[in-house]
C-alpha cells in the first residue's frame, strides 16, 4: 500500500497512477526491433581472410655520413697565414687549403743544410787520412792501430753525413707541410682557426672534409628485432634476401623518397654493448651531392617475403584496454549476424598496391570474416547488416559496401543509390605508426 499523500498535493496521486500505467504498458508491449540496445543494425563491409605470400619491408632511422671523413690537422707548429678555400665548398684532392708561416722552418732548413756541408767536409778529411796512411801501413812504417783508427774515423764521418742529410730532409718535409692541401675530394667544413692563430703540430684541427659520393647511411637494428627475424626465418615464415641484397630506399625528413636506390655494404656480427643493437650500413650513389652528411633519414629495406601470411587492412585494427583487436562476424542465438571482438597479435607493417596492411601473427585464421568498414558504429555483440563481402587475400582491397534500403515511411523502400544514405559512416582511422 503506497503511503498517504498530504491533502495539499491533490494531483500527486494522479501522477503516480499515470506513471504506473506507463510502466505496465512498457513491460507488456512488444520488444523493440533492430540492433544493439534498439539501434538499427550497422551497415558494414567485410573481408574474408586467405593466406598468401606478402612482400615485407623494414624501416629504421639512420644518419648520413661521408664514405670518407678526414680531419685536416696542422702537421707543423706556426702561425696560420692564409685560408685558400671557401668554407663549405667542394674541394679536390691536392687543392691548397691553408698556408702556415714558413720563416722559422726556412731558417731551420738553412742550418740543417750547413750541417750537411760540415759533415761532408769531415768525411772528405777522414778519407784523405785513410788514403795517406794505407801505404805506410802496408810497409809497416806505422802501427796497425793508427791505420785502423783512420778507417774508423772515416766511417764515423760517413755516418755523420747521413744523419745531417736526414735532418735536412725532415726539415724540408716540415717546410712542405706549411702548405696544407686537401687529402681527398669532397665537401669541406668551416675553418676552425682564423688567420693569425697559432696552430700546433698534430693537434690543431683546421677543418673537416667528407667524401659524399658514394654516401653512407649507418643505422642500427635492435637485438629484439634481429632475434624475431631469425626465429621467423628458422620457422620458414620469412625469407630474407641472400647476402643482405636488400633494395634500399631512403626517405628524407619531409617524407619524400630519395630517387636513387642503395645497397647494404656492411652488417656487423656483434652487438654494440653501449646500445644493444647491431650496426648496419647502406651505400647510395650521390654524385650530385644531393645528400649531405649528418642528415637524419629513414632507411627502408625491401626484398624480404612472408610466406602463408594473413593480413588485415590497417583501418580494421582497433585499440582496446587489452591491446589490438578487430571485429569479426558471428551469429547470435537467433542466427542473426553480430559483431564479435577478436584480440589479435600484429606483426610487420606492409604496403601492397597502395593499401596499408598489418600482418597478423595470431588471433585470426584463414576463412575468418573481418569487418573493415562501418566500424565506428559497432558494439561488441551488436547486430550488423552485411553490405558487402568476398574473398580477400593478403593485400586485396575490401569490396565496397552496399548501402541499405531506405524506409520511405509508407511500407515501401527506396532502392540503393536513390535517396539512400551512404553506407560509410564517415569516420576515418588514424594511421598507426610504421613498425
Amino acid at each position: 500500500m503506497p503511503p498517504a499523500l498530504p491533502s495539499e498535493y491533490p494531483d500527486a496521486a494522479q501522477l503516480f497512477a499515470v506513471a504506473g500505467v506507463a510502466l505496465l504498458l512498457a513491460a507488456c508491449g512488444p520488444a523493440p526491433q533492430g540492433g544493439f540496445h534498439g539501434f538499427p543494425p550497422a551497415a558494414v563491409t567485410t573481408l574474408v581472410l586467405q593466406p598468401g605470400t606478402l612482400p615485407v619491408s623494414y624501416e629504421y632511422v639512420g644518419q648520413t655520413a661521408g664514405s670518407k671523413e678526414v680531419e685536416v690537422r696542422a702537421r707543423v707548429t706556426g702561425i696560420l697565414e692564409k685560408r685558400l678555400f671557401a668554407e663549405g665548398a667542394a674541394v679536390k684532392a691536392g687543392q691548397p687549403l691553408f698556408v702556415i708561416d714558413r720563416k722559422p722552418l726556412e731558417a731551420q732548413s738553412a742550418a740543417a743544410d750547413a750541417e750537411v756541408a760540415r759533415a761532408r767536409a769531415q768525411l772528405t778529411q777522414a778519407e784523405r787520412e785513410v788514403a795517406r796512411l794505407k801505404p805506410l801501413a802496408e810497409r809497416r812504417a806505422i802501427g796497425q792501430k793508427e791505420a785502423d783508427d783512420a778507417v774508423s774515423n772515416a766511417e764515423l764521418a760517413r755516418a755523420t753525413v747521413k744523419v745531417a742529410e736526414a735532418r735536412l730532409a725532415e726539415v724540408n718535409l716540415s717546410l712542405g707541410y706549411t702548405r696544407v692541401s686537401a687529402p681527398i675530394t669532397g665537401l669541406s667544413s668551416r675553418a676552425n682557426k682564423s688567420e693569425g692563430s697559432l696552430v700546433n703540430a698534430n693537434e690543431t684541427l683546421l677543418t673537416m672534409i667528407w667524401q659524399v659520393d658514394p654516401i653512407w647511411v649507418p643505422f642500427n637494428v635492435s637485438e629484439n628485432d634481429r632475434l624475431r627475424l631469425e626465429r621467423a626465418v628458422a620457422a620458414g615464415r620469412l625469407v630474407l634476401p641472400k647476402d643482405n641484397a636488400y633494395d634500399v630506399t631512403v626517405r628524407l625528413s619531409d617524407g619524400s623518397a630519395f630517387p636513387r636506390k642503395g645497397r647494404i655494404n656492411f652488417s656487423d656480427t656483434r652487438v654494440n654493448p653501449a646500445t644493444g643493437t647491431y650496426e648496419m650500413r647502406a651505400e647510395i650513389a650521390n654524385a650530385d651531392g644531393a645528400l649531405k652528411p649528418g642528415q637524419f633519414v629513414r632507411v627502408a629495406l625491401k626484398g624480404a617475403v612472408r610466406n602463408n601470411a594473413l593480413a588485415v587492412p590497417q583501418v580494421a585494427v582497433q585499440d582496446g584496454p587489452q591491446g589490438k583487436f578487430v571485429y569479426v562476424t558471428g551469429k547470435d542465438k537467433d542466427g542473426k549476424d553480430i559483431a564479435v571482438v577478436r584480440p589479435i597479435v600484429l606483426g610487420d607493417w606492409v604496403e601492397v598496391d597502395s593499401a596499408n596492411l598489418w600482418i597478423v601473427e595470431s588471433g585470426l585464421a584463414s576463412g575468418d570474416t573481418v569487418i573493415v568498414d562501418g566500424i565506428a558504429k559497432l558494439q561488441p555483440g551488436g547486430a550488423i547488416a552485411l553490405g558487402g563481402a568476398g574473398p580477400g587475400g593478403p593485400g586485396g582491397a575490401p569490396p565496397a559496401a552496399t548501402p541499405p534500403a531506405k524506409d520511405m515511411g509508407n511500407g515501401k523502400t527506396a532502392p540503393p543509390g536513390k535517396d539512400a544514405p551512404p553506407a560509410k559512416d564517415g569516420a576515418t582511422a588514424t594511421p598507426a605508426p610504421k613498425r
